[in-house]
């Protein structure tokens, strides 16, 4: 459909900000009816605060209870697009009102950036986009971002029994996020990240525009593979290469305690020079964390679990970690055979013989308070500093580390392929954790203490020069953004730590694609204050089709915004008849081109 665009008049004659909500949801309905084919449909898709509907919709994808709470801010409105066009004219809608616009694809992040602000925002929540359309024949898949990752799981497995997609072990996690942002999971090292087996993508832009890759074009394909969408639009669907899976696979876990294994400071140290450079087919995820000591009462230990998958039989697993890991004293009893579906269930939790429809379940009841950090380990840890290290975590008491391996396929992909940057030279990735269950000031500033003091202690050990961390594992602490005139400042702080050298390539997408800087958050990719004149040359040109038929600009026009003529101005011919306010406008744009050109001239921007 092509949605009816207002008039640039109009626009400009639209308040900035709303205070009062009913008057906002009155504007964005109208707004939003006159945008769509069928505006009847609109009050079911839109909850103001007053909707009996609107409590139990907010909360349907809060993943962390921290953002639960009668002091949490909530949206002024929450739209729940059921087709494309209600995401297109949201957009459209959300810009001309100029309130903030927050997507919500599954409702994992973190930090809840998808869906609080301290500025007044409307969730775009993609929950009803959710369809998943497999090709055997292709060996592809279109996913729709609301969709979860449990539902593409089990979408795969009902047409066939030898496809997979390597993503995360959580099934509840939105499509449109997790692959956004790189996408990681238990086959990595076989198969690489989620980003990396994206052959088509497509998105709303800030014009209300769906674009698919080959009409956004190569250099905002890239920014969506890994540098997050929510910066660049609105994700609608991913077009994924689905991935052979083997009929057999094998899992176990194995567990250590400090207090009771005299080894398990020489397994963990062992683990860090196998896990990123065994058989590719093979992946070691460990756990480390404080617990009660059952040998000590009354004081705390380690405990270390490992949790394995394995792309091959039992037998075969045993014999490749007899020669590689033989620490472990893995045996064949411990391991267990099954299916890559069984294998997804029993990587979410669930107890054997669960059956696989469990994955359709988008709503467990498992939302707990908690706080993520992330790190990147680039050379191994010494056992000093490995004993050093239980030390302070059980002082601290309650936080954990998981350690995720890197290596194999992660080792042969460019770090600049996709917009993920962290590829070889890493040996593995920490996720610091801290979980509690009640609500409480006192309690989150303690838990929040702990796991910031962890981060701390772990600084000697970690990649420096950026110290990395991980975007899907979203963490404020290393930098906010405000939006304001220091945004590109602020944006760069956590940029280069979330995307390295990539950073500034995404910054530039950015500003081409958003000069405006519509799409923000808290943790945007910020646009380059530095580009005005792209910024300036953006806007003319997306208004150059409602202009077009009474502004008639020479060919030299690009001639004059050059930075090396500002000592030159060029004649352009026009003769505009203002028949309408609307022509009047084309006629200010006009007016203010010159006007900066002038100033131009004058060094005035310089």
């Amino acid at each position: 459909m092509q949605a009816l665009m207002i008039p640039l008049f109009l626009v400009l004659l639209l308040p900035l900000h709303v205070s009062a909500s009913d008057s906002v949801y009155e504007t964005f309905v109208q707004c939003l009816s006159n945008q769509t084919n069928q505006p009847e449909q609109v009050s079911n898709i839109v909850y103001s605060q007053t909707n009996p509907s609107y409590t139990t919709v907010l909360r349907a994808y809060i993943r962390n209870s921290r953002f639960n709470t009668s002091t949490t801010p909530k949206p002024t409105i929450i739209v729940t697009p059921t087709q494309e066009s209600h995401v297109q004219a949201t957009v459209i809608c959300t810009k001309n009102i100029g309130i903030q616009l927050k997507i919500r694809s599954g409702g994992h992040d973190y930090e809840g950036i998808s869906y609080i602000s301290d500025v007044p925002f409307i969730i775009l929540d993609m929950f009803n986009l959710r369809s998943i359309t497999i090709n055997l024949q292709e060996q592809t898949a279109w996913i729709e971002s609301g969709a979860t990752l449990g539902e593409l799981y089990y979408r795969i497995w009902e047409k066939s029994k030898v496809l997979g997609f390597p993503a995360s072990v959580c099934p509840t996690v939105g499509i449109g996020g997790h692959i956004s942002g790189g996408g990681y999971g238990n086959m990595l090292r076989k198969h690489g990240l989620s980003v990396d087996h994206v052959l088509d993508a497509k998105l709303v832009d800030v014009n209300g525009k769906i674009l698919d890759k080959e009409s956004m074009g190569e250099d905002l394909f890239w920014a969506i593979r890994g540098g997050g969408g929510a910066s660049f639009g609105v994700i609608l669907s991913y077009k994924i290469k689905l991935i052979l899976v083997p009929e057999t696979v094998s899992v176990f876990r194995i567990e250590r305690t400090l207090d009771e294994e005299e080894n398990v400071t020489d397994i963990v140290y062992k683990w860090q020079q196998v896990a990123p450079t065994t058989d590719d087919n093979l992946w070691m995820r460990m756990l480390i964390q404080p617990v009660s000591s059952i040998v000590n009462k009354g004081e705390k230990t380690i405990i270390v679990s490992i949790l394995t998958m394995f792309l091959g039989n039992a037998e075969e697993l045993v014999a490749l970690l007899h020669k590689d890991f033989p620490e472990l004293g893995l045996k064949k009893e411990g391991v267990m055979e099954m299916s890559w579906i069984e294998s997804v269930v029993w990587w979410a939790n669930y107890d054997n013989g669960t059956s696989p429809s469990v994955l359709l379940d988008r709503n467990p009841d498992t939302a707990n308070f908690l706080k993520r950090k992330s790190d990147y380990v680039q050379t191994p840890i010494s056992k000093d500093g490995l004993e050093w290290l239980w030390k302070r975590m059980i002082e601290l008491g309650k936080t954990g580390l998981v350690f995720n391996p890197y290596g194999g396929k992660m080792n042969e992909i460019p770090a600049s392929a996709t917009a993920f940057p962290h590829r070889a030279g890493n040996l593995f990735k920490i996720q610091y954790f801290v979980n509690w269950d009640e609500e409480g000031i006192e309690l989150e500033k303690n838990y929040t203490a702990q796991i910031r003091r962890l981060y701390s202690y772990m600084t000697p050990f970690v990649s420096k020069n950026p110290r990395s961390a991980f975007f899907n594992y979203r963490d404020l602490d290393i930098g906010i953004n405000n939006n304001d005139k220091n945004s590109y400042e602020e944006g760069e702080v956590y940029g280069v730590k979330y995307f390295n050298d990539n950073f500034h390539r995404l910054v530039k997408v950015k500003t081409a694609v958003d000069p405006h800087n519509f799409f923000r958050n808290e943790q945007s990719i910020p646009t380059n204050p530095n580009d005005r004149l792209s910024v300036f040359k953006a806007d003319f040109y997306k208004h150059s089709n409602q202009v077009a038929d009474y502004l008639l600009v020479s060919s030299s026009l690009a001639d004059c915004w050059s930075p090396l003529r500002r000592d030159q101005i060029v004649v352009v011919d026009i003769y505009p008849i203002f028949l309408s306010l609307e022509k009047l406008m084309g006629g200010l744009m006009y007016l203010l081109l010159v006007w900066d050109l002038q100033l131009r001239r004058m060094n005035f921007w310089s």
